[in-house]
């Protein structure tokens, strides 16, 4: 590993990056990731590659008549489960070219010798772009996690924007609204649902941060600032390479489930479902028409909870 201390110009006087003007540098990273992540998540309408979770709710069971008497709760149809499947999350890869080094294109700083040299790549990776991978892939939902992403049970969140951009839920939990199956309504339709709570997927915005600019080689061998927009495009391309690379354990990526590697980021997405076996109901409508249903009933329990993680690999 190697971390370098660039070079800047202090009013003429050429000196060291102190440490935190290096993180300023690593801010700055972070903040140009954000702008368009290299990997990136985005809402579909379904066939999204991060998997399938699943909500689960009760239904009631099918009605059953008889022209005698009412049908007994052994014959009538017990509740029974509907499943509505989410995969609504999708992963994609910029597919970032790493610009070529010159051996003159990262920032100059001082070797054991006192000479001014040109940072390499894997100097840039250590001192700015790995730094920069640790603080996006915590499991915090910060300013220093900008361009990230996160599961929120809200649509609009300060410092985030929703991806979907239209407040499309990737994922609703429901259950069975008791209030609305009757007796007097029997045969009732068999699934009449109510939300309990959306969730939404969020991507972490930031502000840009003030930085010094570095100094670099030129190729007459003379030494100068950066310009902004070159410095910047460089940066830019090393964090998207590397996040999209699996060639130095700092790539980032996003997996959805019960389990899985990385760090949880947000809501987790909790199915509940009611417990019970079936509220028993009766309806005599004549005396040729006797009717009987069951309806959803119960305490409402989880029966999974699904979470969004990030991870370095």
């Amino acid at each position: 590993m190697a971390v370098r201390t660039p070079l800047y110009n202090n009013a003429g006087n050429i000196q060291q990056m102190t440490s935190t003007m290096i993180d300023e540098i690593i801010a700055q990273v972070v903040y140009q990731y954000s702008v368009n992540p290299g990997v990136a998540l985005s809402v579909v309408g379904s066939g999204g590659n991060l998997g399938t979770i699943s909500d689960t709710r009760l239904q009631a069971g099918a009605a059953s008549t008889s022209t005698t008497g009412f049908p007994s709760e052994a014959t009538t149809a017990e509740p029974s489960v509907v499943t509505v499947n989410y995969s609504k999350i999708n992963q994609s890869l910029a597919g970032t070219s790493l610009t070529a080094d010159t051996g003159k294109l990262y920032p100059v700083y001082l070797d054991g010798s006192n000479n001014m040299v040109a940072m390499t790549l894997q100097d840039m990776k250590d001192t700015f772009i790995h730094p920069a991978i640790d603080l996006l892939t915590s499991g915090s939902t910060t300013t220093s996690q900008a361009g990230t992403y996160y599961i929120s049970s809200t649509a609009s969140v300060s410092g985030a924007t929703e991806v979907s951009g239209i407040s499309t839920a990737v994922f609703s939990n429901t259950e069975a609204d008791t209030s609305q199956y009757t007796a007097a309504g029997i045969g009732e339709t068999l699934d009449q649902p109510q939300t309990l709570q959306n969730f939404y997927l969020q991507r972490i915005t930031r502000t840009n941060p003030t930085y010094t600019l570095p100094m670099y080689i030129r190729s007459d061998n003379n030494i100068q600032v950066y310009p902004t927009s070159d410095f910047e495009t460089m940066i830019k391309n090393l964090i998207d390479y590397t996040a999209e690379s699996s060639a130095d354990g700092y790539s980032i990526s996003y997996n959805l489930g019960t389990s899985g590697s990385g760090n949880t980021r947000g809501s987790g997405m909790t199915d509940t479902r009611l417990n019970g076996s079936g509220n028993y109901q009766t309806r005599f409508v004549n005396a040729d028409d006797y009717r009987a249903q069951e309806f959803p009933n119960g305490t409402s329990v989880a029966v999974n909870t699904y979470y969004l993680r990030i991870n370095k690999s």
